[in-house]
């Protein structure tokens, strides 16, 4: 034997390793207790959504909020709140083994954060949409404890951030709505005001009329002057006729000066100055009250939005209370182990044999 072991010695080390690490897990290894829970998100529907090939690929692969949920059940700051209201310090520093406990109690948070990582797993079962939290701890009634506290803690993360979110798209659109609010006025303020200034609800339908009759009176001067020429080749330009014919042609060339220049003369007050002004004035009530109608529209739409980003963490298995120590998988390590050992034990073997076939 002394003789095999001095030939052999990595098959001595082997099962000196096997021995020991067996022993371990079974003999010394302490118990850890298991409290499972899986969850799911899930936003209210106040609408139905629409039907698009984006749509269902977001529904297809889209569990961007569960992963931000596992990645804040898992972040420093959780494990700061953790701390605040469980004892998580004091309980996983004085109990267990050596290999598996806190060494030390007062251990830096980088160093705690790394711990807590191996004692609290988070997985995405992409498949079905959910999150399966896992929570070993050497009490049943700590695992538990500690479980629920990162649901409740979870939740209240979703719903705050989403309310942010929310309420601060919600507060700028009402800044927005009231800001176009006030411009609206201004706006159909100084329509008004000008309507009144110049006594005209409409200038624009005013210049229209007034074109009217000045098409109007230009064909009654033309049909007048035409009825001149002609009696002007049979009767003397003295004759009754002639002159009453004449007076109305002259009374209808100063109507129309007349009208025309009311309608574009040079002065402040021309009546296709007061339309062009007036129409400047209208687009720009009409273009403030269609940015009011807009914004009113995105604002509630954001309201109704901001409803359904709040997310609500359903429970689909409640967490555990263990009744019985889950971990470690005590024969489980130790063949694995055992394995691995003497498949490298193996190869060393081979290698010594290959260096003794060289030597010889």
């Amino acid at each position: 034997m002394k003789h095999f072991v001095k030939r052999n010695p990595h098959w001595a080390v082997a099962l000196i390793a096997i021995v020991a690490v067996a022993f371990y897990w079974f003999a010394w290894a302490s118990d850890r207790y298991v409290s499972r829970a899986t969850v799911v998100l899930e936003s209210p529907q106040i609408a139905a959504p629409e039907f698009s090939f984006s749509s269902l690929i977001k529904g297809a692969g889209g569990h961007g909020d569960l992963l931000l949920l596992r990645e804040h059940l898992l972040s420093v700051d959780m494990l700061k709140k953790v701390q605040a209201e469980l004892p998580f310090r004091e309980h996983y520093s004085e109990n267990g083994d050596l290999f598996s406990r806190l060494w030390n109690a007062n251990s830096p948070i980088e160093k705690l954060h790394k711990y807590y990582q191996k004692r609290v797993s988070i997985e995405l079962d992409d498949y079905a949409g959910v999150l399966n939290i896992t929570v070993e701890a050497f009490e049943p009634e700590f695992a538990h404890q500690l479980s629920q506290l990162l649901l409740n803690a979870g939740e209240a993360h979703m719903n705050d951030m989403g309310q942010r979110l929310a309420e601060e798209q919600v507060r700028f659109l009402e800044r927005q709505v009231d800001r176009l609010e006030s411009r609206l006025d201004e706006t159909r303020g100084a329509l008004l005001d000008y309507q009144n200034q110049h006594g005209l609800i409409s200038p624009i339908h005013t210049a229209e009329a007034l074109n009217q009759v000045v098409g109007a009176l230009e064909g009654e001067l033309a049909r007048m002057q035409a009825r001149y020429s002609a009696a002007q080749s049979y009767q003397s330009t003295r004759s009754a006729e002639l002159v009453q014919i004449k007076s109305h042609i002259n009374a209808l060339q100063k109507q129309i000066g007349k009208e025309q220049n009311r309608l574009a003369q040079e002065t402040g007050n021309a009546l296709n100055r007061v339309s062009a002004d007036y129409q400047t004035l209208e687009l720009k009530a009409q273009f403030a009250l269609q940015t009011y109608s807009s914004a009113l529209a995105a604002l509630e739409n954001t309201r109704i939005e901001a409803a359904r980003k709040l997310k609500q963490v359903s429970v689909l298995q409640s967490p555990l209370l263990p009744e019985y120590a889950t971990k470690p998988d005590r024969l489980y390590n130790a063949s694995v182990f055992a394995i691995i050992t003497l498949f490298l034990a193996f190869i060393a073997n081979m290698i010594v044999l290959i260096i003794r076939d060289h030597r010889d």
